[in-house]
């Protein structure tokens, strides 16, 4: 008789704006395909190259208010006047499958997996410095000036809250962050 897999833990990656999380997740994933990664539901227009489906599940107000009310979102908050969320039933169905879930959100969806999943690997990815973010987020080129400044203004809250996670990861190299995270999600 074969023992049951054991459940791996949901592991939460966040940190500020512009601090590397996708970059650092995509480089994961081209090594570790096998690591799943959650796509998220966002009320978000789509930026050049991004696809339904891929990037994020691109909805309407009104949609997301239905997954909202009717309880399919493990997560969900807003940011910089649009929102974001976590499908509940995917992350789900793949952690009691023995897979490793990695979920890269914002805190406020971090501080809600904590309050959902305490049993979740929360991890904070931060900056090199505060510059290097000013840096990142201004040379994106993606966003108008007062989302820019909206970004800023939420980092510096956001790099406040690094106490709350169970572990930081200075983002100074890709290749070593993602070993790093890697690392840690191997760890039962």
């Amino acid at each position: 008789m074969a023992a049951h897999p054991v459940r791996p833990r949901l592991t939460v990656l966040s940190g500020p704006s512009g601090v590397g999380k996708s970059t650092v997740v995509a480089h994961m994933r081209k090594a570790h395909p096998e690591v799943w990664l959650s796509v998220s539901a966002t009320t978000r227009r789509p930026r050049p190259g991004e696809r339904h489906g891929v990037q994020y599940f691109f909805v309407d107000d009104g949609e997301f208010d239905k997954l909202i009310a009717n309880g399919e979102l493990l997560e969900w908050a807003e940011f910089a006047g649009n929102r974001y969320g976590t499908p509940r039933e995917a992350v789900i169905d793949r952690l009691d499958a023995g897979e490793p879930v990695l979920l890269e959100i914002d805190l406020q969806g971090a501080r809600q997996i904590r309050e959902s999943m305490p049993e979740a690997q929360l991890v904070f990815l931060a900056p090199p410095s505060w510059e290097e973010l000013v840096r990142r987020l201004t040379g994106r080129g993606t966003e108008a000036p007062e989302v820019i400044e909206r970004r800023l203004e939420a980092a510096r809250i956001e790099l406040a809250a690094e106490s709350e996670f169970d572990t930081t990861l200075v983002n100074t190299s890709v290749e070593d962050v993602a070993s790093e995270l890697l690392a840690l999600m191997r760890v039962a």
